[in-house]
């Protein structure tokens, strides 16, 4: 063959090259991920299968996200959504029926034994002491004050931060294999690979985080945030959160729940104070100025970091905050 006939057929193979590297990637399962925890579950088991949206990237917070117009038109192409569900993403319903998406809507929590979330039980509290107070005259008002502040903030009888807890996590990606074998079935044997290599990571995490915690005295093991996402981590491994805000960050603590932690602190004799990477840390400061425990980093609760800050991904997140409670209240 000749010199110009092999450049040819080279330029030939390259160009059949591009367009079958365009198609395989024009074939590419479409997903849309809520917030970034999610999309980092759904990058360990898709690969590069996948084309991935995020719609709350890191150190974003979900609880108050405002939806852009790119986001409805990236549902209407999805071929599948991936959601926590639990009423987290308050933003979500509406987002749904504007894009008019045809993809399914994974709730990533199916299969997770939720908590009772502790603000519900608070709100129903305060209802009933409003009531009492005020008198039958002021009910009606009361009412549509509450239902009010549920259309903006209210999130459920359940708390959604189930990812908090590694075991959870395993749920999800779980939940993520079948979801991408159900839309994409000739990839199906991929999605469960690196789903199992993905979960044995998993798994040799929770062992790590429990080892780590596990010698923390019993009398250092109540801590401060900000709003009240770790009661799973709480559940799982034996600490004590307390927070001046409920479960959404939307939800402002008043003067009045802000005394009563500063008492409780006192009470509880808390070990450590920490700001958390989606929220102001006014609140926070304040605390620490009022009850003389210093702020003992920062935890991340319902986003990762960026690619070079410390919890850019799910694991690393979880050895992060494990590392950074442990300092703060013990030291080492």
């Amino acid at each position: 063959m000749s010199k110009i006939a092999s450049i040819a057929a080279a330029a030939t193979i390259a160009t059949l090259s591009s367009l079958f590297i365009k198609s395989a990637a024009a074939d590419n399962l479409k997903v849309v991920s809520t917030f970034s925890i999610i999309s980092d579950f759904a990058k360990n088991v898709g690969g590069d299968r996948i084309d991935l949206t995020t719609l709350v990237g890191p150190d974003g917070d979900a609880h108050v996200y405002e939806p852009k117009p790119a986001d409805g038109a990236a549902l209407s192409e999805a071929d599948v959504v991936l959601v926590n569900g639990l009423q987290f993403e308050g933003f979500l319903d509406r987002l749904v029926e504007a894009s008019e998406t045809k993809a399914p809507i994974v709730e990533l929590t199916k299969g997770v034994e939720p908590l009772r979330a502790m603000d519900e039980e608070h709100e129903h509290e305060h209802e009933h002491e409003g009531e009492a107070a005020e008198g039958h005259d002021h009910d009606h008002e009361h009412e549509e004050e509450h239902e009010h502040e549920e259309g903006h903030h209210h999130h459920g009888e359940f708390d959604p931060h189930a990812w908090q807890s590694v075991h959870n996590a395993e749920i999800y990606v779980t939940n993520i294999s079948a979801a991408f074998c159900s839309v994409d079935q000739a990839g199906c044997d991929v999605y469960k690979s690196n789903a199992e290599a993905y979960l044995a990571k998993l798994k040799a995490l929770e062992t790590s985080v429990k080892a780590e915690l596990a010698d923390i005295p019993a009398d250092k093991r109540t801590v401060i945030t900000s709003h009240d996402a770790f009661g799973y981590f709480e559940h799982e491994y034996g600490l004590k959160f307390l927070a001046p805000e409920g479960i959404s960050t939307e939800a402002e603590a008043s003067a009045a729940d802000v005394a009563k932690l500063i008492d409780q602190i006192k009470e509880d004799k808390a070990s450590a104070l920490f700001v958390e990477n989606i929220t102001n840390t006014a609140l926070i400061d304040q605390i620490s100025a009022e009850t003389g425990l210093k702020v003992g980093g920062t935890l991340y609760s319902d986003a990762l970091s960026g690619p070079s800050e410390p919890a850019a991904t799910y694991i690393d997140m979880m050895n992060h905050n494990v590392a950074t409670l442990k300092k703060a209240i013990t030291g080492n």
